[in-house]
């Protein structure tokens, strides 16, 4: 075998191995968001899963991929590869396309994942398969392609965001407040004074698991983004993502003592996933040091912004806001502060950061980046949300969500209990 063949053939292992721990990474949203609610909506947890990688892999394969990754047109859309055909010869990887297709595909099923844990307990089932049509068939694709398509006009302003702390946590932690705004909070979640009320998990071992799960996954979500084998980054790349995990997880752990007077378990489970979200976008670029202070400030920030969205009426039972949209935001911006020359430039890239003589240029840009597909994740959810709400309605009924979507929605409890058969109605009468 030559060498050339031999190359793709490592490479093409690597990325499909990465790719199956990033799917694996749905099974740790499953556990986690079903540990974080209550128990009679379990199962319509799960459900929204398996919309995520049904739906968004074949939307993405007649529709995404193309828009992301095809022919540029103007800096602002992909024109070609609509079911992996036409033209796709700009994409010059040591891969197949369809090799590539399936590690897009991982990342497309990631972004509509972090919208379900908003919008939990109260949305409809058929609205959520059209909203996640539209998230990976649209808003996520072409805002993928400013960023990381061939001639995406954010890239070539400069742009870095090596595995998604913008592209997939930003935009799709915007998503999910913008949605969690439009459907308002669960029954009883507020006082009318506005106060509001601790709905406890269902489980939290299970969304512990479910952390562990996504924490795993991550080293092929951010290693695996190589798409290389041999490159010799792979290993800096895993060491910072586990470095800053785990100053997230540490960090929540200090903080939460502090302020609560006891280590707070949903926190500190958010913590450890807000610093995995935060060195997404610099995992390749920046030192160890700088890996660990961003996870912490991560981890930190979380806090602080589930209370401010407790404080503002805004009911978000998963934290999905506070763990992907502010702290992918702040890995965002901290590529522009902290990554380091050689790093930069060793994979081609032009400018360092802030504090290593870079001066503002990269900062500037990651700025307006953050900024563009933020607000295009959440102006297009909204809008979405209200061409959906035209035709259907977006919150089950005030009876459906008393005695849970598992049961109202989708007929069945997560938990059997050891019955022999099940009356639905029978249920429904004892909520």
């Amino acid at each position: 075998m030559d060498v050339a063949a031999l190359s793709v053939g490592l490479n093409t292992i690597w990325v499909v191995l990465t790719a199956a721990m990033i799917l694996l990474m749905e099974g740790g949203f499953a556990l986690l968001e079903a540990g974080f609610v209550r128990q009679k909506n379990a199962v319509s947890i799960i459900m929204k899963v398996f919309v995520d990688i049904t739906f968004g892999a074949l939307v993405f394969y007649f529709l995404g991929f193309g828009l992301m990754y095809g022919k540029d047109a103007g800096g602002l859309i992909g024109t070609s590869g609509f079911l992996l055909r036409g033209d796709l010869s700009h994409i010059q990887l040591n891969i197949s396309n369809e090799t590539y297709w399936l590690f897009q595909c991982a990342f497309v099923i990631a972004v509509i994942s972090i919208v379900s844990g908003a919008v939990a307990e109260r949305i409809h089932f058929r609205a959520y398969i059209l909203y996640a049509i539209a998230m990976t068939g649209l808003i996520y694709p072409v805002a993928g392609h400013w960023v990381w398509g061939v001639g995406g006009w954010l890239g070539k302003l400069g742009m870095i965001d090596f595995a998604g702390s913008a592209v997939i946590h930003a935009l799709g932690g915007f998503a999910a407040l913008a949605a969690a705004i439009f459907i308002g909070p669960r029954i009883g979640k507020f006082t009318p004074e506005g106060k509001s009320n601790i709905v406890p998990p269902s489980n939290l071992p299970l969304a512990s698991v479910g952390a562990f799960i996504l924490w795993f996954g991550w080293f092929g979500f951010n290693s695996g983004s190589t798409l290389n084998a041999t490159s010799g980054s792979i290993g800096h790349i895993a060491v910072t993502t586990m470095l800053s995990a785990a100053a997230g997880g540490a960090g929540c752990i200090l903080f939460t003592m502090f302020r609560y007077k006891k280590a707070d378990p949903p926190m500190v489970i958010n913590g450890s996933l807000a610093g995995l979200v935060g060195i997404t976008a610099g995992c390749s670029f920046v030192p160890d040091g700088a890996a660990m202070l961003i996870g912490a400030v991560c981890g930190i920030v979380m806090v602080l912004v589930t209370e401010l969205l407790e404080n503002k009426g805004i009911d978000d039972p998963v934290g999905a806001f506070a763990v992907h949209g502010a702290s992918g935001s702040l890995g965002t911006l901290a590529v522009g502060l902290f990554a380091k020359p050689e790093l930069v430039k060793g994979v081609g890239l032009e400018y360092s950061g802030l504090f290593y003589g870079g001066g503002l240029k990269l900062l500037g840009v990651q700025a307006l980046g953050l900024a563009i597909v933020s607000v295009w994740g959440f102006a297009l959810t909204w809008l979405v949300l209200m061409l959906i709400k035209r035709v259907m309605p977006v919150r089950v009924s005030k009876d459906e969500e008393l005695i849970g979507l598992d049961v109202g929605i989708h007929g069945v409890p997560a938990y059997n209990q050891d019955h022999d058969f099940l009356d639905v109605e029978q249920l429904k009468s004892r909520q």
